[in-house]
């Protein structure tokens, strides 16, 4: 059966330290469960994942989203101050940028709409075992766009690059117009580079609006 896949556009983005936005991440770094805690990682650790975004403010808004004031905290503040007071917004700390760059690359394959129907259907039986250990009573898109379940993303993964692809396609939990790729090893890149981080980059501007903080 054929099951739903995605291109890249003619350039992705992807927001990483300086001196090369597209170098993955030395092993030595991982944790000790073998990847680098991330959504889409492999849990078997034979594979390295570089993620990326089809639009530069889709890469900041990913990176920058740490930096919003903590949702007790907002709410708190509702609460004390009232609807239409002014609720103090989280900040970029200064110099975040200085050892930071934005890269640009084009990306070669076919990538998993794991959001897909046809994906959702697959992947269910494959990942009911952990989603019933983890108390998850139904398997649909909500588990795989969730940054909280990553045992399970990560399996998800697993199963994916076994397949072939050459990695995963999927929407931004900050936006469903906001489109990301998790890139497997050996990454299928051509063009790539890196460029140092302004700090007035209208993307990066565009970003801390969407996500309502400051940058300074």
């Amino acid at each position: 059966m054929e099951r739903e896949t995605k291109s890249a556009p003619r350039l992705i983005y992807r927001v990483a330290r300086m001196p090369d936005a597209w170098a993955p991440l030395d092993w030595s770094l991982a944790l000790p469960d073998g990847t680098f805690g991330n959504r889409f990682d492999d849990p078997e650790s034979e594979y390295r994942v570089l993620y990326a975004s089809s639009q530069e403010v889709g890469c900041f808004v990913e990176t920058l989203a740490r930096f919003r004031s903590d949702l007790s905290t907002v709410a708190a503040l509702k609460r004390i101050h009232g609807e239409d007071d002014f609720t103090p917004p989280g900040e970029v700390p200064p110099g975040w940028e200085l050892n930071r760059a934005l890269g640009t690359a084009r990306a070669e394959g076919s990538y998993a709409d794991i959001c897909g129907s046809e994906w959702l259907g697959y992947l269910r039986p494959w990942l009911a075992t952990e989603c019933v250990r983890r108390g998850i009573r139904e398997f649909d898109a909500s588990v795989m766009q969730s940054g909280a379940l990553r045992a399970i993303t990560q399996l998800a993964s697993r199963i994916v690059y076994e397949l072939g692809y050459a990695g995963i396609y999927y929407r931004s939990r900050y936006g469903n117009d906001l489109d990301n790729w998790a890139l497997f090893e050996p990454f299928r890149l051509r063009g790539t580079s890196t460029r140092t981080i302004d700090r007035s980059d209208p993307a990066l501007a565009q970003a801390a609006a969407i996500l309502g903080i400051e940058v300074n």
